[in-house]
């Protein structure tokens, strides 16, 4: 069984749900098999992690609410739509960490930070703090 560590769960986490926000008809098990076979850093035997699919499955459950609190944070004339993937789903990942999971806010809006500009680029970075900060400061 393949263990991973918090950047690595939400590393593996945040691919998945990439690749079942760009094919909805994909199983959630098919999509964290070929993101853990593809990932050098990750040892894993073929057993799934259980807790990256409840993860995934958790964030998934949110996804309206988190949607909702992003939509209403933009600049006006943005809307979800005009938004990049991955941002939406590093914001979902924080948000769900921040709101619903053990993860203190400060470390949940770094780890996403830290992710956006590792699967991004700095403009990303600052685009899911900004998202975060208002997202979870006003709420």
């Amino acid at each position: 069984m393949a263990t991973l560590n918090r950047h690595q769960l939400r590393q593996a986490a945040l691919q998945s749900m990439f690749s079942l926000g760009m094919n909805s008809d994909a199983k959630i098990e098919v999509v964290v098999e070929q993101v853990l076979a593809g990932d050098p850093e990750i040892q894993w035997d073929g057993e799934l992690p259980s807790e990256l699919i409840e993860l995934i499955q958790a964030v998934t459950a949110h996804i309206d609410e988190f949607d909702l609190l992003i939509a209403n944070n933009l600049a006006t004339g943005w809307t979800l739509d005009r938004l990049n993937l991955l941002d939406v789903v590093i914001i979902r990942l924080a948000l769900y960490e921040a709101k619903y999971g053990d993860v203190p806010v400060k470390v949940a809006v770094d780890e996403a930070v830290n992710l956006a500009k590792d699967f991004s680029d700095d403009k990303s970075g600052k685009f899911v703090n900004g998202i975060l900060s208002k997202v979870l400061t006003f709420e």
